[in-house]
């Protein structure tokens, strides 16, 4: 059993339940300048897995990786009015280099839309340039004035994509293609985050772009995460900084580009997704450690066998870690696993050597929020050592599944469908409220922004990303948000 208070309760005080799961887990501290922050090595090996998936499906999808400067010239981004505009308050300029007056103040990297275009005017000459798919893993800084750990902070990690086209089709589909592809399939499939997709407001839109699209979490408490976006730049870029091609007519063309990115807030996300008053819960796919085996106490041959089970898991291809650290107290090793959020436990002792046995136990079973009832997931259960690969194999299959399941049936209750701003505004105090776009509109959106409700997305009447915001019947979600 998981001793009690070791959390504040999410009922009583979600951001103190939050802040007590960073030092209690062990994920980050908050870093010596305001804003920034201090990643340990649990909270980053939880970032390396999300970084290893999503690389995987953008090298999939055709990018490639490459690295840009964290320096970028002043005039750089002054090229580029309506997106210097949209990132001014948040930008850090370093003015002094080498004890001496810069000659060009250098802005530190906010995004980099326009050192990669400079860069892009030299590489793409003919449309056999074309398509230019780039993507780099990197930190961005935007300094930040209301900052919280992984979900906004001055620095933080991230990957964008940038690419270039010859066609706006060819550049909005393939914008699409990485929000439903790369993104969403991530987020569902391994962070157990289900997310609905559309097109931010032009109020909501990236600095820059012609269309944006997003990806939306509800968190626990209710409000908005918004996990990622995917966006069509047009030609305002390729303008700006002439990148242009010769088609294969001998015409000269400038070209259609993307933007699209995730970041170390999805680390965050995964924390108020999922997270209960026990601790974390991570998705088997995505855990750092999936089984931790541990040795309830000292006795002749408990601890080689708890390597030994250890050896035949990670042979299968587990991520696995022994704990034989006998010296501290089984309870407080127990909990310190639970609150971690591995998804499954092995207890070994001297009982179960002698019976050829060991304990599994589910860090979600019995007690997960939305979690359905009898679909065999016990809490608990004891399997021969002979068994034990098996079953683990099967329970991780089952939890992977059921945190999925148990986080749709939650966020799908908390919607609620709405005709006038009051009844959004009363929907968005628990989760979120659609309401038909015609109903709201423009007007309707800044109104609602007053009392820090926002559209976090318009998609069609069925959930499904429109073609553009400009499609009729669409369907404003809307809710309080990170």
């Amino acid at each position: 059993m998981a001793k009690q208070g070791v959390l504040t309760p999410q009922h009583e005080d979600f951001p103190r339940w939050y802040q007590d799961i960073l030092n209690k887990a062990e994920l980050a501290d908050n870093g010596p300048v305001r804003g920034t922050m201090v990643i340990r090595p649990y909270g980053y090996a939880l970032w390396e897995r999300m970084q290893a998936e999503v690389d995987q499906r953008i090298k999939a999808a055709g990018a490639d990786n490459a690295y840009f400067p964290l320096f970028i010239p002043e005039s750089y981004l002054n090229r580029e009015s309506d997106h210097v505009e949209g990132f001014s308050p948040e930008l850090a300029v370093v003015t002094q280099g080498g004890g001496r007056e810069l000659a060009e103040p250098v802005v530190v990297r906010p995004t980099s839309e326009t050192i990669i275009n400079a860069y892009f005017s030299k590489w793409v000459q003919s449309h056999r340039d074309l398509p230019l798919l780039i993507n780099q893993w990197a930190n961005v800084v935007r300094w930040e004035m209301r900052p919280r750990i992984f979900l906004r902070t001055t620095e933080f990690l991230w990957q964008e994509g940038h690419t270039a086209h010859a066609t706006r089709q060819e550049a909005r589909d393939y914008a699409a293609m990485i929000l439903h592809e790369v993104y969403k399939d991530f987020m569902e499939s391994v962070l157990a985050i289900p997310v609905l997709i559309g097109y931010k407001t032009e109020a909501e839109r990236f600095p820059g772009a012609i269309n944006s699209m997003c990806l939306e979490g509800m968190m626990r408490d209710g409000k908005a995460l918004q996990m990622g976006t995917s966006h069509e730049l047009g030609q305002s870029f390729a303008t700006m900084f002439d990148i242009t091609y010769l088609d294969a007519e001998g015409n000269q063309a400038h070209v259609w580009q993307t933007s699209w990115g995730v970041s170390s807030r999805m680390v965050g996300g995964l924390i108020m997704a999922h997270g209960d008053d026990q601790g974390l819960v991570v998705p088997p796919r995505l855990a750092p450690i999936q089984v931790a085996v541990i040795a309830v106490r000292e006795a002749d041959g408990v601890v080689d066998a708890c390597h030994r089970l250890a050896d035949e898991l990670a042979a299968s291809g587990v991520r696995v870690k022994v704990d034989a650290r006998t010296g501290t107290g089984f309870g407080r090793r127990a909990t310190d696993w639970e609150l971690k959020g591995v998804p499954v436990r092995v207890e070994i002792g001297p009982r179960d050597l002698e019976q050829d046995q060991a304990t599994l136990v589910s860090r979600i079973g019995g007690h997960k929020q939305g979690a359905t009832q009898g679909d065999g997931l016990a809490s608990k259960q004891t399997v021969s050592l002979s068994e034990a690969p098996k079953q683990v194999a099967s329970l991780l299959d089952g939890i992977q599944e059921r945190i999925l399941s148990g986080a749709t049936a939650w966020r799908d209750s908390q919607i609620a469908e709405a005709a006038t701003l009051a009844e959004v505004r009363e929907a968005a105090a628990t989760g979120f409220a659609r309401i038909p776009w015609a109903n709201l509109g423009p007007d309707g959106e800044a109104t609602l922004a007053e009392d820090a409700v926002t559209v976090r997305c318009l998609q069609r009447p069925d959930g499904s990303l429109p073609h553009s915001g400009e499609e009729p019947d669409l369907v404003a979600v809307c809710g309080r948000s990170y």
